[in-house]
Order: structure tokens, then sequence, then C-alpha cells
């Protein structure tokens, strides 16, 4: 067969050679066969192609109209393609422009199957459906193959929707349109529960899913530090216990009996609240492979709600302590207050110790989170690297082949066959890569996570066995303190030991999955190789008259040059990896500036909340000095058992954040790195080039303003609807205490009323009881009248107080609701109209003077509040007094007519007694009874 083949060859070169060529004829014969093949083809285009193309783009029209997602990505496309300033032209490389089209639509798929090959300079290339793109040297950042695109059409489609996005927010428009918002909120992303799945995500889901790692993290600290605070409660109270067990005022029995109840209340409000978030899960999540913002939001926003009540029903139980101790183990209602004092100073002591554990924990997951994000970031660069070199590959055999053309050894048509050939090759081996890597690097996850589990499920045993045997012997314990710290630095022990094995196993995942790339691409740079190899050492000889040895040759040289472009792409992985770090860097610095802020509301809400409790207690006289400073303690136990699960939430609020601007922090980093890359190959510069320059940095510059505004109005959004939690949350500390002030004034009345029972001289009224029961003048009838009518006198007395009581209050209050209106309607007309903010600082500026405008607002209101309660109690005092006064008239009266009926003289001897009667309260009355 090559002997045969190669005597036609001999004959055909002979037979050319022995031909006798007429110039004239030759020429005329060419301008014929041009006149000829523009005629054919005008009317090919006329009667043919229109048409076609006509209709496509009817239908393209119709199908574009249905869908106003895709006129939107279309026009982004299209005004990027237009802004963008151009630069030197260079040659066009197959690879990049067949791969930009298949990460787009697949259309050049479709193509390449239908054998369509177009000239490499070619601007703008008819595809197979009629359509055109224009060429990427228009463009500052280099198309890149979908290396994302991994298993099957699922991960395909996410891919595409990952790239519109990109489009979308690369875009040089400044405003983002509401359905490309809303696009992002409805965005699938895989839902992950460890930090070696992020590894199996594409580069567009990495960030997203690591922020979902970060606030999956969040529960879990809360979750801990909630059963360590249950556990010392219970372990207080035992010591507590323990101390009226020693001075044998309760016994054995009582002693289990309280315990065991406050266990199993926490317990079930415990299994309450996982049962809350069991049916949130069920009834929103469809699904757990997937999830989006939304979803994300939702779920926070549900969380946050349960934890508040949540720690309402802690309150609860720490409430029905002193009921125990004053039901069921008798103590006095002082002795109960001072034990319980005794317990909320620990308990403060254990929300303080919680409250900075719970910082120190966040902070290590934001490190940690930013550790990952480095991490998988050059772990996703490794997989890249197989495209570089094929892009690298392609364009040093596409300048061979050319400078082959140019010197007639190729034809055109000859090198653009074999170089699509070539890129359909490489395009199958990536595809190969990627599919592989994908597969096996899941598997190798899996395995990984299993062996994972298992330690930390025998790491968990082990230590829930040292926590009982710790508990166990701490049950005699008198010292709460010792307790407290001893208890808590076992479990700090603890966490350190388990995060250090998570991220030890976490580094065994990252460098087995680095590994499995570094072990795949040598497979594929082999198979690239060999196909190159074939090409040159084979096709080439073949189809022009190179010799071998020349063959060999430019496959050296074309090597020496494929080592240069993969130094340079790997000069380009290295700036874009320290590019990154350098953003990461900036975005830590995020997370101490939120805790500053956290830090500075907290204490601003505590210094303010003491002060107005401590302004309510001055104002309630009478109370003792322990009972104000068991009011005080347990605010402030509230308060920071509230700021600190707020606390958490404002971390969540700020990662939340972070997440919906992941988007244009991924523009910004994506126009740094093109700028350096850009500017790393300009050594020297012309005209253009630094005016090029000068423009992407101009365009970054705005970026970045633009990404700086977006995060502080979202910030301030986040920190509004902090505020409103923390009110709706105040409002629940306001409750318990004004239950356990008015126990406390409850007490403080019985007390007074006790005393002065005491205080009251009887001896007048045991000596009218008994001139009463010897007189023969009173009977049980006439007794029982009197009583009645006294009875009588007395309900009336109370209705009037009651009726006058209300009039008096509904006037209040009209007249405070007329000062608020009046106060409304002056601000109304007085309101300032600001102007438009031409800046960021503008707008800061005129948000703090309406700040400001409804802090004095609000003082206003508070004040007139104040007033309000002011004249509300001075009336209520002297209505009682009136009402005391009554009473005292009708009680002397019901003393006279007992005294008339027994016969016994009042005179002016007994004034001390009659002071005495006159004294006696109300409530003394009823045992007159005794006279029946």
């Amino acid at each position: 067969m090559a002997s045969s083949s190669c005597s036609s060859d001999v004959v055909l070169t002979f037979s050319v050679d022995s031909l006798q060529v007429v110039p004239g004829l030759l020429a005329t014969a060419v301008v014929l066969g041009i006149v000829i093949g523009v005629v054919a083809a005008g009317l090919l285009c006329w009667y043919v192609l229109l048409p076609l193309l006509s209709r496509k783009v009817k239908e393209k029209v119709v199908a574009v109209e249905n869908k106003p997602d895709v006129i939107q990505d279309n026009q982004d496309v299209i005004s990027k393609a237009k802004k963008k300033t151009k630069v030197k032209d260079s040659k066009l490389l197959p690879l990049v422009e067949e791969g930009d089209q298949l990460s787009n639509n697949g259309v050049a798929a479709f193509a390449l199957k239908a054998k369509v090959v177009y000239p490499i300079n070619q601007k703008f290339r008819p595809l197979a459906d009629g359509a055109s793109n224009p060429s990427l040297h228009e463009n500052y950042k280099r198309t890149q193959l979908p290396n994302q695109i991994f298993e099957d059409s699922a991960e395909s489609s996410m891919e595409s929707m990952s790239q519109g996005e990109k489009e979308d927010g690369s875009s040089t428009t400044t405003i983002h349109s509401n359905t490309s918002l809303d696009r992002f909120y409805e965005r699938i992303f895989p839902r992950i529960n460890s930090f070696p799945e992020v590894l199996q995500c594409n580069g567009c889901d990495m960030k997203l899913c690591l922020y979902s790692l970060c606030l999956q993290s969040l529960p879990l600290i809360e979750n801990e530090l909630r059963q360590e605070q249950y556990t010392m409660f219970v372990q207080i109270l035992r010591i507590n216990l323990t101390n009226l067990l020693l001075e044998k005022k309760i016994d054995r029995d009582l002693y289990m009996h309280i315990v065991s109840s406050e266990e199993t209340a926490l317990e079930e409000l415990e299994q309450k609240y996982r049962t809350r978030l069991m049916s949130n899960k069920s009834s929103h999540g469809k699904g757990s492979e997937a999830q989006t913002m939304e979803d994300i939001e939702r779920r926070e926003r549900e969380y946050s709600d349960h934890l508040i009540r949540n720690l309402e029903g802690f309150w609860n139980q720490i409430e029905n302590v002193h009921q125990l101790l004053h039901d069921k183990a008798k103590c006095s209602y002082d002795e109960a207050e001072r034990i319980m004092m005794n317990m909320v100073q620990k308990m403060i002591i254990v929300e303080s110790i919680l409250y900075d554990s719970q910082e120190e924990l966040a902070m290590e997951i934001q490190e940690k989170m930013i550790r990952w994000e480095h991490m998988a970031k050059v772990v996703d660069s490794l997989k890249y690297q197989i495209q570089e070199e094929s892009e690298c590959r392609l364009n040093a055999v596409s300048k061979t082949l050319e400078q082959l053309t140019i010197k007639k050894k190729l034809t055109v048509r000859q090198k653009e066959r074999h170089l699509t050939e070539l890129f359909k090759d490489f395009w199958e081996e990536v595809s190969r890569y990627n599919k592989d890597c994908y597969q096996q690097t899941k598997a190798a996850i899996a395995e990984h996570l299993g062996h994972r589990n298992k330690l930390i499920e025998i790491l968990q045993k082990k230590q829930k066995e040292e926590c009982s045997k710790f508990l166990a012997g701490a049950e005699g314990s008198v010292d709460a303190d010792d307790f407290i710290k001893e208890y808590h630095k076992l479990l700090e022990d603890e966490r350190e030991l388990q995060g250090a094995l998570e991220d030890e196993e976490d580094c065994k995942a990252i460098d087995a999955v680095a590994e499995l790339c570094k072990e795949l691409y040598t497979g594929a740079s082999q198979t690239f190789e060999r196909l190159v190899k074939k090409l040159f050492l084979q096709t080439l000889p073949e189809i022009s008259n190179l010799t071998l040895g020349e063959c060999e040759r430019m496959k050296h040289e074309l090597r020496h040059n494929l080592s240069i472009e993969l130094e340079k792409a790997e000069n380009e992985r290295k700036t874009k990896i320290k590019l990154f770090q350098e953003m990461l860097v900036q975005e830590k610095q995020l997370w101490p500036k939120e805790q500053v802020r956290s830090s500075a509301l907290d204490k601003y809400m505590c210094e303010t909340q003491q002060e107005i409790v401590q302004g309510v207690l001055n104002r309630l006289n009478g109370l003792s000095e322990d009972s104000n400073k068991f009011a005080l303690q347990k605010h402030k136990f509230l308060l920071r058992s509230v700021l600190r699960t707020l606390a958490l939430r404002n971390i969540a609020m700020a990662t939340l954040t972070q997440m919906r601007m992941s988007r244009k922090i991924v523009i910004v980093q994506e126009l740094k790195e093109q700028h350096a890359l850009e500017k790393c190959k300009w050594h020297l510069q012309d005209e253009e080039q630094w005016q090029t320059q000068k423009e992407m940095e101009a365009h970054i510059l705005e970026e970045e303003n633009k990404l700086e505004e977006e995060t502080w109005r979202a910030r301030s959004d986040s920190q509004q609807q902090l505020l409103l939690d923390l009110t709706d949350a105040n409002n629940g500390i306001r409750q318990h205490m004004e239950r356990t002030i008015g126990q406390m004034l409850i007490h403080h009345a019985q007390q007074e009323a006790a005393k002065s029972m005491m205080e009251d001289n009887g001896e007048f009224k045991e000596r009218l009881v008994e001139a009463a029961v010897e007189s023969v003048y009173v009977t049980s009838n006439s007794v029982n009248k009197l009583v009645q009518g006294y009875s009588q006198n007395l309900e009336q007395i109370l209705k009037d107080h009651e009726k006058e009581k209300n009039k008096q209050m509904k006037a209040i209050k009209e007249d405070a609701s007329k000062l608020r209106s009046n106060h409304k309607l002056t601000k109304t007309k007085t309101k300032k109209k600001f102007p438009e903010p031409s800046s960021t600082y503008d707008l800061h500026k005129g948000l703090i003077s309406q700040q400001n405008q409804l802090l004095e607002k609000l003082r206003r209101f508070q004040q007139i509040s104040l007033d309000s309660l002011k004249q509300k109690k001075l009336v209520v005092h002297l209505l009682e007094g009136q009402l005391e006064n009554k009473l005292k008239d009708a009680e002397q009266e019901f003393i006279a007519e007992l005294a008339s009926m027994a016969r016994i003289r009042l005179t002016d001897n007994n004034s001390s007694v009659n002071r005495n009667v006159h004294s006696e309260p109300s409530s003394k009355i009823p045992s007159m009874k005794k006279l029946k």
C-alpha cells in the first residue's frame, strides 16, 4: 500500500511538471473563475442563506421574548464586549475560541461534530446555527475551558448558570436589575457539612459553600455552650440545696425531688427546642443536597427566634426554683431570695465565661474559614492547570503550523483541519480529566469522611465518659466557683482536642486531593504529548515534503516554547494566588471590626439598661437594699444572656452580608487579577497600553467603591434588624423584671401589713369583744345586721374608689396622648427636607442626623411617659389616702355602733384607744365575726 501510494505521487508530480502553461490563457481563466464564483455566491446568499437567517432570527426573537432573563444576559454580554478597551490583536487559539462557545451554549460542540472549519484570525466567526460571536482578543480576561463541567447534565446546568452569573456580574453596568438579584437569591448551590466536601465544588459555589459551613458551625457552638450552661446551673442548684440539707432544713428525698424535677424540665425544654428546629427543616427543606440564599436567610431568622424563645424558657426554670424553695422546702421569702441571689450571681459568672468562650470560638471559625478558602483556591488552581497546559500546547502548535503555512509547506485548509482535530482530541482529554477528577475526588472524600467520622465518634465517646466521671465526683462539691472553672477548663480542652483532630484530617484530605490532581494531570499531559508527537512525527511528514529530522527539530522547538509558556502560566497562577491571599487578609480584618462593634453595643446596652432599672428601683420607696440588689443582679443576668445570644446573631448576619456581596467581591478580584497579569506583560508600555492600564485602574476603583457602599448599606440593614431583635428580647426582659419587682412589692406590702398589725394595740378591741359577748343587749341577729351593713358600706367605698381611679387614669392617658400628638405635629411642620445625597459620606451624615432626630423624639416620648407615670403615682397615692380615711371612718362608725349596742361608753379618757382603733386596718375587721 505504501509503495503504490508513493508511485502515484511520483506520477502525479511528473504529470504536473510536464504541462505546458500559457500565461495569457491562465490569467483569463482566473478572472473568469472569480467572476463566476462571486455571482454564484451572491445568488446563494440571496435565495438560500438570507431566508434561512431571517427565519432563525425570528425564532430567536420569539424565544428571547419569552425569556426576559436571557434578554438581560445577552444585553450584559453585548455591553461587556462593546465597552471593553481594545488591546493589541493577537493570534487566536482554536482552543480558546471554541472553549468559550462550549462554556456558553455548546454550539461549537455541534460545529465540531459537523466538521465546520473556520479561519484562525477571523474576527467574527459564523457558528453552525447562523449566529456569531466576537473574538476573545477584545476582552481583558482569557476565556477558560469549562473545566468545572464534571459529570452529567446537572453539573453542566449548574456551571452554565454560574457562568451566567459571572457574565452578569462582570458587566460594566453600575446598577444590577432586580431580576439579577432575584436570580442570585434563587441560585442553587450544594449543601455541605464539612470542609472536605467543598473540594468537590466548582469555583463559583466554593465561596458560598464555605460561608454556609460557617453559618452551620455557629449553632453547634451555641448548642455546646447551652449544654454547659444547663449543667453548671444544675450543679449550682445542687450546691445550694446541699447547704440546706446540711442545716437539716430539707431531707434527702426533697433534695433529690427538686434536682430531678429541674433536670427533667431542662430536658423537656431542650426537646421542645429541637422539635421546633426539626419541624422547620422538614417544612422548608424538600431535600438536603441543595440550598439557596433565600433558604439560608429564612433558616437563620427562624433559628434566632427559636433561640430567644428557648432562652425565655430557661429564665422561667430559674424563677421556678424560687417557688420550689418557698413551697417545697418551706423556706421563708427572705431565705429563698438569699439563695436565689447567690445562684444568680454564680450564673452571671457563668455567662461571662461563656461569652468570652463564644467570641473566641467564633473567631476561630472565621480564621479557619479564611484558611479553608485559601486551601480550596490552591486545589482549584491545580485542577485548572490541565486547561492551561492544553491552551499553551495548542498555542505553540498553532504558531508552528502558521509558520509552515507562511513557508508554503502547508495549505490553510490543512492547517485548520489538523488544528481542529487536535483541539477536539485535547477537548476530549480535558473533559475526561474533569470527569475523572470529580468522580475520584468524590470517592476519596467520601472514604476520608467515613474514617474521620469514626475517629470523631470515638473521641466524643471518650470525652463524654470523662465528663460523666468529673460530674459524678463533683456532686459533693461545696464551692461553685471552683466547679465552674474546672468544668469549663475540661470542656475547653476537649473542644481543642477535637478541633486539632478535625484540622489534621482536613489537611490529610487536602493532600489526598492535591496528589490525585497531580496524578491525573501527569496522565493527561502525557496524552497531550503523544498527540503532538503523532502530529509532528507521523502526520506532517505524510502531508508535506518535510523530512523526519525537520519535524523532530520543530518538535524540540515547540517543546522549548511550551516550557516558556508553561512557566508564564505558572507565574500567572502564583500571581493570582498572591492576590487572593491579599484579598483574604483584607476580609479577615472585617471580623475584628464586627467584634468591636458588638462589644460596644453590649457595653452601651448594659450601662443604659442598668441605669433604667436602678432609676425604677429608686422611685419605688420601701424596698430593702437586698431586694434592690437582687433585682439588679437578676436583670444583669437576663441582659447578659440575651446579649450573648445576639452576639452570635450578629456574626451570622455579618456572614450573610458577605455572602450577598460575594458575587461583587469575585468581580473585583477578577478585575485585579486581570490588571496584575496585564501589567506584568507590559514591561515597556506605549501610549495605548498606558491608557488601557489607567482605564482598568479607574474601573477597579469604581467597582471597589460600589462594593464598599453596598456592603455598608447591607450592614446597616443588618444592624437595624439586630436592633429590632434586641428590642424584642428587651421586652421579654422587661416582663420578667416587672414580675420580679411586683413580687417584691407584694412581699414588702405583706411585711408592712404584718408589722402594722403587730404594732397595733388590741386591748380596747378585746375589752369590746368581751363586753359585747357578756352584754344582754347584743343578739346574734343584731350583730349580723351590723356586720352586713358594714360590709355593704365597704363594698360601696371600694366601688367608688375604683370608679374615681379609672376616671383619673383615663384623663391622664388622654393628656399624654394629646402631648404626643402635639409633639408629632410640631415635628412634622418643622421637619427639614434633606438634599439628595451625593456621596456615601453625605448619606451617612444624613442618616446620623435622622438618627439623632429619632433619638430626640424617643427621649421626648419617654419624658412624656415618665411624667404620666409620676402623675399616675401621685393620683394613686392621693386616692389611696382618701380610701384609707374612708375605711377608717367606716371602721370607727362600726365600732361606735357596736359599743352603743353593747351599752359601752366611749369617753375621752380612751383617746389612745381611739387612735389605735383609727389606725387598725380594714383587714382586721372581719375578726369581729367572733361575736356570733
